[in-house]
């Protein structure tokens, strides 16, 4: 928006706005809700299913028109008079991790709705059509896989991994996707019609609340790597084996784990690593653990510095395993690199907050979003809201109504640009 034209958004009361958005989420956390108060929404499940629903539902009365596409993302679209012109999407994922809270992902899909259907009582038709998504799966809390929705949309992924790709029990994800009613080839997910993606989302960290600011300017989101390790030992009986003579795959990967977070905590900062899960075989109290297995997640926005780190972790890994005579196997089934977002996106984002005295940071996302996927084909936005505590995945995830509120204004304002007054990422 040329400096000439005032924001038609700064008189939004940002709390009001906020408290209908926190009473869309509370009602939406009741798919998946658990006994500690978080929300645990799995992939195709009953939950995950139940939520897609009441969100179609809820499209169609904020006068949307709704439809999904074979993997089960969820549209709904406010259609525009140029067909020729591309569609601006928002949106982000509804799936959850186990245990998660109520604003991670689902915060970005409620945001678009509400955004959209302000923009149609206020403004009527749009030249470009924009729509609104819920991403079928972004987390990988149920396969060894993320962002499957984004992906197929992208074409990223192809249909046929969903036959190869098992979850914890042993259903394929094509099984999976089958049973919660997809996997419909007329409604190919794949789409070459995008002009533009916005992602609005919780920071899930601290730095927005501890520096009292408001709205977060995504540049990049930092490289990924995320790898399943499996060692494998020999089980025995755990009072007549002598120490010396033992094959403990627990023993090794404790080994393992104390390497990798002492050559992470040598690289230092921005660098980061997790070990967020692991299994024993047989996991008995009186047995030596025959097998092992736990998942290594390391970031950092430097491309060449994340390889570096963790080809040295997969080195030491090994030699681990050859001096105590166990086998390794390290499935690296996560490896994104560091993606930019758009750099005329960012700059209007920057005008709309000073115009409308929104204090605001340029910063990297440490976490992986939706956004990652979409911004090497098309101009790509990302945009955060404080989080309290720097608190994520988890059931004290807390934003409040006042900081939501600014969050769907900026956002608002910024379809507004797109859709209503022919402005893209490289600004036309």
């Amino acid at each position: 928006m040329s400096e000439s034209h005032a924001s038609p958004f700064v008189s939004f009361k940002a709390e009001w706005i906020g408290l209908e958005a926190e009473r869309r989420l509370v009602r939406l956390s009741q798919y998946g809700a658990d006994d500690r108060g978080g929300v645990t929404r799995l992939l195709y499940s009953a939950s995950w299913i139940d939520a897609q629903q009441a969100l179609a539902a809820q499209m169609a009365e904020d006068g949307l028109e709704v439809r999904l596409d074979s993997v089960g993302n969820l549209y709904g679209r406010l259609q525009g008079e140029a067909e020729n012109e591309g569609v601006i999407v928002t949106g982000s994922h509804l799936d959850t991790v186990v245990g998660g809270g109520k604003y991670d992902g689902a915060f970005g899909i409620v945001a678009g709705m509400m955004a959209l259907r302000s923009l149609k009582e206020r403004y009527g038709r749009p030249r470009r059509s924009i729509e609104v998504v819920s991403l079928c799966e972004e987390e990988g809390s149920r396969f060894p896989l993320t962002c499957w929705g984004s992906g197929r949309i992208l074409g990223s992924y192809s249909s046929a991994i969903a036959a190869t790709i098992e979850d914890g029990d042993g259903i394929t994800l094509q099984a999976a996707m089958q049973e919660a009613g997809f996997a419909n080839e007329e409604k190919e997910p794949i789409r070459s019609d995008i002009a533009a993606f916005v992602e609005l989302h919780i920071e899930q960290g601290g730095r927005l609340e501890d520096e009292g600011l408001s709205i977060g300017i995504v540049d990049r989101i930092v490289a990924q790597k995320r790898a399943t390790v499996t060692v494998r030992g020999r089980s025995n009986h755990a009072g007549t084996t002598p120490m010396h003579l033992r094959k403990d795959a627990l023993a090794a990967a404790v080994e393992m784990i104390e390497k990798l977070y002492r050559k992470v905590n040598e690289e230092g900062g921005p660098l980061v690593a997790t070990v967020g899960f692991m299994k024993l075989v047989p996991n008995t109290p009186n047995v030596i653990p025959e097998q092992v297995t736990f998942t290594v997640d390391m970031r950092h926005p430097d491309d060449f510095v994340l390889d570096n780190c963790f080809a040295a972790c997969k080195a030491e890994f090994n030699a681990s395993a050859s001096r105590l005579g166990l086998s390794l196997n390290m499935d690296l089934w996560m490896d994104s690199k560091s993606v930019a977002m758009n750099a005329s996106l960012q700059g209007l984002l920057r005008e709309q907050c000073d115009r409308s005295g929104v204090r605001w940071r340029t910063m990297a996302s440490g976490a992986g979003h939706d956004a990652q996927l979409f911004a090497p084909f098309y101009p790509t936005a990302l945009l955060f809201v404080p989080s309290r505590g720097g608190i994520s995945h988890s059931e004290h995830e807390y934003t409040s109504p006042e900081e939501l509120g600014t969050g769907i204004e900026r956002l608002t304002e910024l379809l507004y640009e797109l859709g209503y007054r022919n402005r893209e990422g490289n600004a036309s």
